[in-house]
């Protein structure tokens, strides 16, 4: 039985076009999130070689392009993904991915489809930051200097394909900062902006953009993570930004 025929069988009369057995769509998929779990070898190509041998995994391929193959270990960092935009060629028996104007290929081999099934998210929503992040990242925009260095506001909420960058700036040589405000600053936060830089820095323009991780405390762990990947880490403090309090004075400090 064929991998698809597999996926057949699972199906419902339900299920919208894009599923249709033998169906070939050479650009995103339909409106919504896919998902697929399959038993399947997974082949990367371009600025370097990669494979996944056979296994079963899960398959997200989201509506604006983004693939994503995980498996159940690892937490949340998927195996192996490709960023939007991509052309996605489904011949049923395997899911080519390719990235424009790149030699990146992702190609999946389909043994046996488990589930295959497509579901509408709806619009989408941002993330909606806590009051003390939020008020944070109002200041720090107000004044970008806070942070320790001459810096100049470019945008707030800079878009990227894995999320918004809470501030864009520039330094006074000119260069990218990217700078990812928390209350508190941890491991996850060092991770989501190491993702951030990753999208930031395919841009040549923007290949020497570096990190600022923002926070009112941070953790000892965050802070040794940060160092070995080259983002700094900044402790702010709300009250000072909005001139509720004075900072305190340290008599002989060396």
């Amino acid at each position: 039985m064929s991998a698809r025929a597999s996926s057949a069988d699972l199906a419902s009369s339900a299920d919208p076009p894009c599923l249709t057995p033998g169906h070939v769509r050479k650009s995103q998929y339909c409106p919504g999130v896919r998902l697929l779990v399959a038993r399947c070898e997974v082949r990367y190509s371009g600025r370097l070689s990669a494979v996944l041998p056979e296994a079963v995994r899960l398959l997200i391929l989201k509506d604006d392009g983004s693939v994503l193959v995980h498996d159940d270990a690892g937490g949340y960092k998927p195996l192996n993904w490709m960023t939007a935009p991509t052309r996605v060629e489904d011949d049923g028996d395997s899911l080519v991915v390719r990235k424009p104007k790149t030699e990146d290929v992702l190609e999946i081999r389909l043994v046996e489809v488990l589930s295959d099934v497509t579901h509408d998210m709806g619009e989408s929503a941002a993330l909606q930051k806590d009051g003390v992040e939020r008020d944070l990242q109002e200041e720090l925009a107000a004044s970008p200097s806070a942070l320790g260095e001459e810096l100049t506001l470019v945008r707030r909420e800079w878009q990227t394909e894995v999320g918004p960058v809470d501030l864009m700036c520039k330094d006074e040589n000119g260069d990218w900062v990217a700078v990812e405000i928390k209350r508190t600053g941890t491991i996850e936060a060092v991770e989501q902006l190491t993702r951030y830089l990753g999208f930031i820095r395919q841009d040549p323009a923007k290949a020497a953009c570096r990190g600022i991780l923002a926070a009112q405390r941070l953790k000892p762990q965050a802070v040794a993570l940060a160092e070995s990947r080259g983002i700094r880490c900044a402790e702010v403090d709300l009250e000072l930004l909005r001139g509720e309090r004075e900072p305190d004075l340290t008599l002989f400090a060396h």
